[in-house]
């Protein structure tokens, strides 16, 4: 049967690591099944991923937390695209640098070093920032920047973000990556999806450790992050600018918050994902977009500017 499963009678609230909340509420799944794995009783949060599914431009049904993989080997493979999963006994032997977790509570936080100072950071794979970056007691030194950024948005909430590339190099074990760019914030430092796309990580919470490992022996580099310095909430019939980078040129275009774009380029934004679109900021000098206005469309084009050189 597709009963929907029974919810708990307390709701729970979730805080982000940029200490916003929200009130979700709670069940249990009898099961859930991930090729040849299988998870039962899983305590769940009920949450309505549309605006992350209008986001990334592909239906997003769940979102799978860490815990779930306690007693599970995890192996995030990203230059391969795949998840692999595996028993965590016996012990594994694998290639890389294994960093332990500074606590006992199964949580992804390992020491990294920017410089001569090491720091705690989140592996937050849900991030697509290569560096969140707390600078209290780090003094890092920036090669650009920072300098405001664009709204960067959160399972709890929307808030504008702190940008720029530092001048140091940031070391994962073994591992050193010069120059990353960065968003600086004051909460919980972490390390996202720009940085860890480079490597397979192997998590090993029964062993209170993670493995990083990368096939490839030149250095990793960091692209310009390109930007026309607009952000926006998006549907399948429109996306909604919620911002506008200062001294970008979005600026003497006179686009305001709330404005609708319906075409990119003369396509409907239902035809842009968001890996389209940053393939198209990547590598374009300018971008047309169609605003809506009352019943009428208008086109306006914007240069693309290196917005972290």
């Amino acid at each position: 049967k597709n009963e929907p499963p029974p919810l708990h009678a307390t709701p729970v609230h979730v805080r982000s690591a940029d200490d916003y909340t929200v009130l979700l509420a709670a069940t249990t799944l009898r099961r859930i099944e991930l090729s040849e794995a299988r998870f039962d009783d899983v305590p769940a949060l009920i949450y309505d991923c549309a605006p992350l599914s209008a986001h990334f431009g592909v239906t997003i049904d769940g979102i799978l937390g860490f815990p779930l993989f306690r007693e599970t080997l995890l192996t995030l493979d990203y230059p391969r695209s795949r998840v692999v999963l595996n028993p965590t006994t016996p012990t594994p032997e694998l290639p890389g640098a294994t960093i332990p977790f500074n606590n006992s509570s199964k949580t992804p936080l390992i020491p990294i070093r920017l410089g001569d100072a090491t720091f705690i950071a989140l592996i937050d794979s849900g991030s697509t920032a290569a560096l969140s970056l707390n600078p209290v007691g780090l003094q890092p030194s920036f090669a650009q920047g920072p300098r405001p950024g664009p709204i960067v948005s959160t399972l709890s909430g929307d808030h504008p973000s702190l940008v720029g590339r530092l001048a140091d190099t940031l070391a994962i074990g073994d591992y050193a990556l010069p120059r990353p760019p960065v968003e600086v914030t004051d909460e919980l430092s972490s390390i996202g999806g720009e940085v860890l796309k480079n490597f397979t990580v192997t998590f090993d919470q029964e062993r209170g450790q993670v493995t990083f490992y990368r096939e490839a022996t030149e250095p990793i580099a960091f692209e310009p992050h390109r930007s026309v310095g607009l952000s926006f909430s998006k549907t399948p019939a429109y996306w909604r600018v919620v911002g506008i980078v200062p001294d970008s040129p979005a600026g003497p275009a006179r686009v305001q918050p709330g404005d609708l774009v319906t075409r990119i380029n003369g396509e409907p934004v239902a035809q842009w994902d968001l890996r389209r679109f940053e393939q198209l900021l990547a590598s374009a000098r300018s971008i047309t977009f169609t605003f809506l206005n009352g019943t009428a469309e208008k086109n306006t084009t914007l240069s693309v500017f290196d917005l972290v050189p």
